[in-house]
């Protein structure tokens, strides 16, 4: 599945959707992950209310399954989601590199619902719980 963040440095999730200078897009599985691409942005970024910035960064998420940022607003949110992509709020500036390895553990072990629904959408394979209790009781 590919997973973006927005970020200003390209090493952290440090950046406001609307106003990111940066959106990493990571291909991810349960192996590992590899930078798919950046996708960049110039202008001025500032708290204008412009919608109009959103457009670009919004055509960038195309495939995408999973958005990372450290804000995000309604607008741009509900855009988000509208693309059938689930976008993820960090409390606070963190390594993209860590996101990425927690996201890989969970997707080795049970996904939870929110993912399972995620990986549906992105025609990935999703465990069938009742197929992995049958295999346990055997």
């Amino acid at each position: 599945m590919k997973v973006a963040f927005a970020t200003q440095d390209l090493v952290r999730i440090d950046a406001h959707f609307g106003w990111a200078r940066n959106i990493a897009i990571y291909d991810l599985t349960p192996e590992g992950w590899s930078l798919d691409r950046v996708e960049e942005f110039s202008g001025e970024l500032n708290e204008d209310g412009n919608e109009d910035k959103l457009e670009p960064k919004l055509k960038a998420l195309e495939g995408v399954a999973i958005l990372v940022v450290a804000a995000i607003g309604g607008s741009g949110a509900a855009r988000v989601v509208v693309q059938n992509i689930h976008p993820m709020k960090v409390a606070e500036p963190e390594p993209i590199e860590g996101m990425l390895a927690r996201l890989q553990e969970v997707l080795k072990g049970t996904p939870p619902p929110w993912l399972r629904k995620v990986m549906a959408k992105t025609g990935e394979r999703v465990a069938d719980l009742e197929d992995d209790f049958e295999e346990e009781e055997a």
